[in-house]
């Protein structure tokens, strides 16, 4: 694997395997992965990096999925005001034709994936 294409996805993972936004399987997904590109020849990060991309086809939230989310359990998680906030943040970005979250997670995963043609 080339070495820029290494510390991209070493650094998106970085933040998938840290960040809040992350299920614990997505968390457990980028370590295992980490601990594969450590020293790992081409052909076992190769498959490392295919399975983890694998892993996260179809995880990122969509606009609409947070939307709804504002709309119910963000009411009672963070109170009607910072709901409204998350909706109406998440309404203006779908006007702009924008599909995923913009939480560091999902972006991170939206950048993976589009750099392998996923998306």
């Amino acid at each position: 694997m080339e070495k820029e294409l290494l510390e991209f996805v070493a650094e998106r993972a970085e933040v998938l395997s840290v960040s809040g936004a992350s299920k614990q399987e997505t968390k457990e997904a980028a370590l295992a992965w980490k601990s594969v590109a450590e020293g790992a020849d081409d052909e076992a990060l190769e498959a490392a990096t295919a399975e983890f991309i694998d892993f996260l086809e179809g995880r990122p939230n969509t606009v609409d999925g947070v939307i709804a989310f504002a709309q119910g359990p963000a009411v009672e998680m963070f109170g009607k005001e910072a709901a409204d906030q998350i909706l109406a943040q998440q309404l203006e970005r779908k006007e702009r034709g924008e599909k995923y979250c913009d939480c560091d997670a999902c972006t991170a995963a939206v950048e993976l994936l589009s750099k392998f043609g996923r998306i």
